[in-house]
């Protein structure tokens, strides 16, 4: 039986991530800093959504270096703002959470880009986060294998 991606189980890393999109997106929107969206929020972040705001607070500028190196002649800010927050997300865990295999980073990044993104959106994200898989873990098979 096909599992239901629709529903992501309560503290799931999937659950998590649809969290940060959301704050991420809402916070570009805004013209505000990620930390001041999650201060404002009426409870605090917890489990792995928590550990991605830590994480993009700490060193966002340190990972859009990593995927502007990757997305050949495309500026991290040139990017619609939702494969940007996929890409940040998804270059964390690439680069700090060896934990997870690249092919599931990057599967739930592509997953993500085609709910929420546009039609494009789901090869662009796959074609930055391959690369930067190859970079940032060669040693490890990724979907792009």
């Amino acid at each position: 039986m096909a599992e239901d991606r629709s529903v992501a189980a309560p503290g799931s890393r999937r659950e998590g991530r649809e969290r940060m999109l959301g704050l991420l997106y809402e916070a570009e929107t805004k013209g505000l800093d990620l930390p001041e969206i999650i201060d404002d929020l009426p409870m605090p972040l917890t489990g792995y959504a928590a550990q991605i705001a830590e994480a993009l607070s700490a060193g966002m500028a340190d990972l859009d270096e990593l995927i502007e190196k990757a997305s050949h002649h495309w500026s991290v800010p040139r990017m619609p703002a939702v494969d940007r927050a996929l890409l940040r997300m998804a270059t964390f865990e690439l680069d700090q959470r060896g934990d997870i295999p690249a092919g599931a980073v990057i599967s739930e990044a592509v997953d993500l880009a085609s709910e929420y993104s546009t039609d494009s959106s789901s090869r662009f994200v796959n074609g930055v986060l391959a690369r930067l898989a190859g970079e940032l873990r060669p040693d490890e098979p990724s979907v792009a294998d």
